[in-house]
C-alpha cells in the first residue's frame, strides 16, 4: 500500500537539508555554551560554534543561545531537540 510509506517530507513542512536555529535556554553556568556545543556536535560534528547568539536574561540569571545547525534530516534534527532537551543545564529548547 502506498499510503503506508512516510518519508521525512510527508511528516514534516521543512525542507531537508538546512540550516535551523535551535533557542536553547538555561541558567548562566560557565559551562553552559561548551556543553551545548558538545551535545549538538554529537549528532552535527561540523556545528559552527562561530554561528551562535548569546543573551542574557535582564537579571543575568539565564542565557539563551540561538544554534544555526545545518541539519540534513528530520531524524538527526529530532535526535538533536531530544539530546538538549535531557540535559540537565538546559531548561528549554525551541
Amino acid at each position: 500500500m502506498a499510503n503506508d510509506i512516510h518519508t521525512d517530507s510527508a511528516e514534516t513542512l521543512i525542507e531537508f537539508p538546512c540550516d535551523f536555529p535551535i533557542k536553547v535556554m538555561g541558567k548562566t553556568d560557565a559551562d553552559f555554551s561548551a556543553e551545548v556545543i558538545h551535545t549538538i556536535q554529537q549528532y552535527e560534528p561540523k556545528f559552527d560554534a562561530s554561528k551562535i547568539e548569546m543573551k542574557a536574561s535582564a537579571k543575568g540569571n539565564y542565557t539563551s543561545l540561538t544554534c544555526t545547525c545545518y541539519v540534513e534530516s528530520k531524524q538527526q534534527l529530532d535526535d538533536i531537540y531530544r539530546a538538549l532537551t535531557s540535559h540537565p543545564l538546559v531548561k528549554y529548547v525551541l
